[in-house]
């Protein structure tokens, strides 16, 4: 391992991968940082920048790389990168213009919320699949942000056309770079759009992770989520103002056997005193059952649209 004096970056003599890691995790948790946007913790955050900064594959096998020496001018580098996340508090996707999804690379900056969905396990571990069929060919990402999954519903459905839309155009840009990156520019459309309002369809699936956040929880934010655009998470009191208006007026932008998936995190609370004993399908992810539903369009014209 290298020395370190005083435990700062900037202050190795000498120093490995191993040690930067170990010595930005440590000055990472100090800062009293929040993760959650594409890390949990210090120590794999540490090891994302490090990786990063030095041109290392994100996947790379840290224990295989521990004593591989950094010069000093790459620990010069590091300590600046370091101290960018922790004086900012921005997420480091931000810093490193690049955020991981189910595997996948995308493109992002401050136009747009890092992507996080965990609509993204779902086209992954093909959970929505039998809910789908040959009628399948027209798919919405309402709330598109990036344009990440967009992406994912293009590469997991060869068969389909994609449109991104969100209100945001300057997010509207960074899907583009996104669809332009993947190669997907013939099989996504962008579309800015309040809402479904320049979206008649008929879609056969949307796909939807909105502002959902509710009042209380907004104000109790942590740094790292206020850098992120506020439209894309607020959500109104009750963290419903969006949803509201989208399972009143969906069901007439849906073909006969559409779907509607739905991402609201940790607002069922809300979800259910807003839409009281409404029949809806809640699909397991990582962090539970209970944060993403799912609903037919049958459900939505029976008890949404009255």
């Amino acid at each position: 391992m290298g020395k370190i004096a005083g435990g700062a970056i900037g202050e190795m003599v000498d120093g490995t991968i191993g040690a930067v890691v170990e010595t930005g995790a440590r000055q990472l948790a100090a800062a009293g940082l929040s993760f959650g946007h594409g890390t949990t913790n210090a120590h794999d955050e540490a090891a994302w920048l490090v990786l990063w900064r030095l041109g290392l594959p994100l996947d790379s096998d840290l224990s295989a790389l521990k004593n591989q020496p950094v010069t000093q001018a790459q620990l010069a580098q590091l300590a600046a990168l370091f101290e960018e996340r922790m004086h900012s508090r921005k997420p480091a996707a931000y810093l490193t213009r690049e955020a991981w999804l189910q595997g996948v690379a995308f493109y992002i900056d401050e136009r747009a919320i890092v992507p996080r969905s965990l609509i993204a396990e779902l086209l992954a571990d093909g959970s929505v699949d039998e809910f789908l069929g040959a009628h399948t060919r027209q798919v919405l990402d309402l709330c598109t942000g990036n344009g990440s999954l967009a992406v994912l519903a293009a590469l997991a459905w060869p068969e389909v056309q994609v449109t991104g839309a969100d209100i945001s155009p300057e997010a509207l840009a960074v899907a583009r770079i996104n669809v332009e990156r993947h190669g997907l520019q013939q099989r996504i459309a962008l579309q800015l759009s309040d809402g479904l309002s320049a979206l008649p369809g008929p879609w056969d699936l949307i796909l939807c992770n909105p502002p959902y956040v509710n009042a209380a929880s907004m104000a109790a934010l942590p740094a790292e989520y206020r850098a992120e655009p506020r439209l894309a998470l607020a959500g109104g009191t009750d963290g419903m103002d969006f949803i509201r208006p989208l399972l009143r007026t969906a069901a007439a932008c849906m073909s006969d056997n559409a779907v509607l998936v739905l991402e609201i995190g940790n607002e069922r609370p809300g979800f259910e005193a807003a839409f009281a004993q409404h029949p809806v399908h809640w699909l397991a992810t990582s962090a539970g059952p209970d944060q993403v539903l799912l609903l037919t369009r049958q459900a939505l014209a029976l008890f949404f649209c009255s």
